[in-house]
């Protein structure tokens, strides 16, 4: 039986507005991520669109930005299991 605790939890990070805050936050452009990433500028509006991608396209922003996006996966995945 799934717990809806978990699926709540998970809902709540948007991985594609996290990806943009920080980028901000680093003074980073589009145009620098893309480069980074090696895709074009249109790729990485469709990624601050998402609410979830693929973990080897985020391990790779993650590394561009140095930043550890997982890290809110990770809390998310902590307060699920206080929810049991």
């Amino acid at each position: 039986m799934k717990n809806k605790g978990h699926e709540k939890a998970l809902i709540s990070v948007h991985v594609g507005n996290e990806i943009k805050r920080v980028m901000k936050e680093q003074g980073r452009s589009v145009t620098w991520l893309s480069h980074q990433l090696y895709c074009d500028r249109t790729n990485i509006y469709k990624i601050f669109s998402k609410s979830s991608i693929d973990t080897t396209l985020l391990l790779r922003i993650s590394i561009a930005l140095n930043h550890n996006f997982f890290s809110y996966l990770n809390e998310y995945y902590k307060i699920g299991q206080s929810v049991e």
